[in-house]
């Protein structure tokens, strides 16, 4: 069975840090550009990082860049969202997506395999 389990969510302070775990079953992640979404109630799904399979190229949404970086661990099937220096508007439930692409995409119509999500609230 084909699964993709997030981990990592919780409460934080601003300013604080969290990172987020995105463990694949079923499958192998080696073929696949991975991604993190967010999504806060009554917004579309917004692609906030993503990693290509093959090559490394990662992709950062203007608001996260110098924040927030993807890795992934092959050898583990698991890809990881450091999130440094959080703010309250990165408050949303995380979602890891998996597409079997080249390159990278923040297009969540692209991707086959999605997880269940963490929620991430910034909050004092």
């Amino acid at each position: 069975q084909v699964q993709l389990v997030e981990s990592g969510g919780g409460l934080v302070q601003p300013g604080g840090s969290l990172r987020l775990s995105c463990a694949a079953s079923g499958f192998t992640l080696d073929y696949y550009a991975i991604g993190w979404f967010r999504q806060v109630p009554g917004n579309e799904r917004e692609g906030v990082s993503c990693i290509s399979s093959s090559d490394g190229n990662t992709y950062y949404a203007d608001s996260v860049k110098g924040r927030f970086t993807i890795s992934r661990d092959n050898a583990k099937n698991t890809v990881y969202l450091q999130m440094n220096s959080l703010k309250p508007e990165d408050t949303a439930v995380y979602y890891c997506a998996a597409a079997l692409i080249a390159g990278t995409s923040a297009d969540p119509y692209e991707y086959d395999y999605w997880g269940q999500g963490t929620q991430v609230t910034v909050s004092s």
